[in-house]
């Protein structure tokens, strides 16, 4: 089994963390932007599997993990994307393949549909990214977390199908050190402030707009049918508006295939890439 490297590099003064394992064509894993959300989290059941085959890089955003805790209050996720890039700069990644789950799949499709991508994806795998984000009572439970374990536990409750992530007390505490990081809820709830002086903007339930259609990536689409934050059947629309996309649906899954089941997501994956 290849072994899992915990790492640090400088990009442009901010300590930015990463894991890396295995080696092979190189596979960049975006993680999820929930409180709390980092790369050890994200892919704690995927990074070994996936590692058999490709050399597995797994960065930490900036403001969430072991990466500074950095908001940009006027550049806001374009920083986050700047500084991401920075980091596969300094890491000399020229070209790769990207998985990224909820906010890392969301921001990876939105770039592969850019007129001029700032990722140098060769192919890709949205776990439970793009599509509508609608503003709902599970969203809500995202948003509202107070730093409490009853706070955790509903937010896993609306991220997870089964319940026993919310209760399983040693699981909650594990996602609460994370949380409780200085600074990382901070970062994580900097995204939804707005000054009175801004016009109001909805985050969520607003049209997705991105141009999925002008996406070239060889792409594959994993969901959970019981995904609480996402529309029903979203995956199946942004299939078709994606040319040439594979979609794998899981049964009694939430927006976490990658942890819900892992097997089986590790296995879609490799299969897609090979």
């Amino acid at each position: 089994m290849a072994e899992i490297q915990s790492r640090f590099i400088t990009i442009e003064g901010i300590n930015t963390h990463y894991l890396e394992a295995g080696a092979g064509p190189t596979l960049v894993l975006l993680h999820s932007g929930e409180f709390g959300g980092c790369a050890e989290l994200s892919w704690e059941f995927n990074i070994a599997a996936l590692a058999e085959h490709f050399h597995v890089i797994a960065p930490d955003w900036l403001g969430f993990g072991g990466t500074d805790k950095l908001y940009d209050f006027i550049a806001g996720h374009r920083r986050m994307l700047q500084h991401m890039v920075g980091f596969l700069a300094a890491m000399n990644i020229n070209e790769a393949d990207f998985l990224g789950n909820s906010m890392g799949g969301t921001f990876l499709a939105r770039i592969a549909a850019s007129e001029q991508p700032i990722f140098p994806i060769r192919r890709m795998i949205l776990a439970s990214g793009g599509g509508l984000a609608p503003a709902n009572e599970h969203r809500q439970a995202l948003l509202d977390y107070d730093c409490t374990p009853a706070a955790m536990q509903r937010l896993l409750r609306a991220v997870m199908h089964d319940p026993k992530w919310a209760d399983d007390a040693d699981y909650v505490e594990r996602r609460q050190q994370f949380a409780l990081v200085p600074g990382a809820w901070e970062c994580a709830a900097a995204a939804r402030f707005r000054s009175p002086a801004t016009p109001a903007k909805a985050e969520f339930g607003g049209k997705d707009e991105t141009p999925y259609e002008l996406i070239t990536s060889p792409t594959l689409i994993i969901a959970g049918a019981n995904d609480k934050l996402r529309l029903p059947g979203y995956a199946e629309e942004l299939q078709q508006q994606i040319k040439g996309s594979q979609l794998e649906l899981f049964q009694a899954c939430g927006h976490c295939p990658n942890i819900e089941h892992p097997e089986a997501f590790n296995r879609a994956v490799i299969d897609f890439l090979r």
